[in-house]
């Protein structure tokens, strides 16, 4: 039994083990120094706006709201991940960053990283506004209430990479525990944060979708200008 789990869990988590352990191998902490930056960021900001005199600096920098014009809110967006939310703890904001950050930007570099994570974000930011258009009587829809929610931490990022990494590292049974425990957390609290968690995810798969086709698409490219330099054809540039 032991044994069974032990191939299983190797199947499902070997090749995202071996690149985190490969990363950390290489350069140790060094591997991960934008994850660490975002941890400090984000401890400074949750000290900062607990001050009677630094929450409203703080909000201006990074708060997100549906009711804000969309150009003050994209301004406000790439701080928003690092502001805690204000009705959850702060550790768990602080070890989301620590371990899914981490690992991603071991795998896939900061700038996907941050890429990925940023795009999430935006998702569920964007769903946010067409929630509020849409209304409480569509099963898209958010009351007129949500409008004024503050939006800020990592959470939505944290889903995005989530998907992304299990899916680009062969993690299926990962993906789908992920992607279904989405499906039931709004289910069991469809609230705004729930339903940008589902957006993110949704936008994710298209982007996996899209990273798939590509790199299957790839090969055959590839393939295609060998045979055409084997027969003497010049190659072409797609």
């Amino acid at each position: 039994m032991r044994a069974a789990l032990r191939r299983a869990a190797r199947t499902e988590w070997g090749p995202l083990y071996e690149a985190v352990r490969g990363a950390f191998v290489r350069n140790r902490w060094r591997a991960v120094p934008m994850t660490l930056t975002a941890v400090v960021l984000t401890s400074l900001f949750q000290i900062v706006q607990n001050q009677h005199w630094g929450f409203g600096p703080v909000q201006q920098l990074g708060s997100v709201q549906a009711q804000l014009p969309w150009c003050l809110a994209l301004l406000r967006t790439p701080l928003s991940l690092f502001v805690p939310a204000l009705d959850l703890p702060v550790w768990g904001a602080l070890a989301q960053i620590l371990i899914v950050f981490g690992i991603a930007e071991a795998c896939i570099g900061k700038w996907r990283t941050l890429a990925v994570s940023y795009t999430a974000t935006l998702a569920g930011t964007m769903y946010a506004r067409l929630g509020v258009a849409l209304g409480p009587g569509s099963p898209l829809g958010l009351p007129t209430e949500a409008a004024k929610i503050i939006d800020t931490g990592p959470s939505a990022a944290v889903v995005g990479l989530a998907v992304y990494l299990s899916w680009r590292y062969r993690a299926w049974l990962t993906c789908a525990g992920v992607v279904l425990a989405m499906v039931v957390e709004v289910l069991v609290k469809p609230n705004l944060a729930g339903k940008e968690h589902i957006a993110a995810v949704a936008v994710m798969l298209a982007v996996c979708g899209v990273d798939e086709a590509r790199r299957h698409r790839k090969p055959h490219s590839d393939e295609h200008r060998e045979r055409g330099q084997r027969s003497g054809a010049p190659a072409t540039r797609s």
